[in-house]
């Protein structure tokens, strides 16, 4: 017999089959963003910094920003939460707080966190779909920012405002803006899962043409 942890792939898998067409439409790009227009409050010196994002499941947001010029480490887990909840079977049931994330440590003399941004709501997430992303639905796979200083938080908020004034979107944007608290790196299993599972139906349908639209719309940041 199948445990819980088996049947929540199973369930992922057969989702994926059934809304394949919705899948493969939904997770193209929506066409290059407009660039940051606002002022970062903080100098681009060289060294590392750390960004946590959420945008649906963490299998695809991990792969996109891998595959981004000046980040050198992205690991999946979750945020949002309490670290006694932090396990994927409890995360699943949508009632932990947690959403599946990725923290991304990144160098922001070659990319700016307005750029990660920017390539989050381009090909990494749909930030006006609430409660889900895609096929998965539930609070454990909203879109959020967790900002980790003021810079991040205004930039975030910043972006969102010209965005919405730019009417980018047909639908608001509902990403979640709030502080940073806490990462609990998730299962080792679900690390670079994607390089991991090249031929899982899952991954084919809802998560390579993310690394395709990145490729499309952003050569100047990808990195094979």
């Amino acid at each position: 017999m199948l445990n819980r942890i088996a049947k929540l792939h199973f369930l992922r898998l057969l989702t994926a089959f059934c809304v394949v067409g919705l899948a493969a439409c939904t997770t193209t790009a929506r066409g290059q963003l407009p660039a940051f227009a606002g002022e970062s409050q903080a100098a681009a010196a060289k060294g590392d910094e750390t960004a946590v994002l959420a945008g649906g499941c963490f299998w695809g947001v991990d792969a996109v920003f891998k595959h981004v010029k000046g980040v050198s480490n992205v690991v999946s887990g979750y945020s949002g939460g309490r670290g006694s909840t932090a396990q994927y079977e409890t995360v699943s049931t949508g009632t932990t707080g947690h959403a599946e994330s990725v923290k991304i440590t990144f160098d922001p003399s070659q990319v700016s966190y307005a750029e990660l941004l920017r390539v989050f709501f381009s090909v990494a997430t749909d930030p006006t779909e609430l409660n889900r992303q895609g096929p998965d639905e539930g609070t454990q796979y909203r879109s959020v920012i967790f900002y980790t200083n003021e810079n991040q938080h205004q930039t975030a908020l910043t972006y969102i405002d010209q965005l919405t004034k730019a009417k980018v979107f047909s639908r608001p944007i509902v990403t979640q803006v709030v502080p940073f608290k806490a990462f609990y790196p998730a299962e080792g299993y679900h690390q670079n899962y994607l390089a991991h599972h090249l031929d899982n139906p899952y991954i084919i349908y809802n998560d390579i043409p993310k690394l395709r639209a990145l490729r499309s719309e952003f050569p100047n940041l990808y990195k094979k």
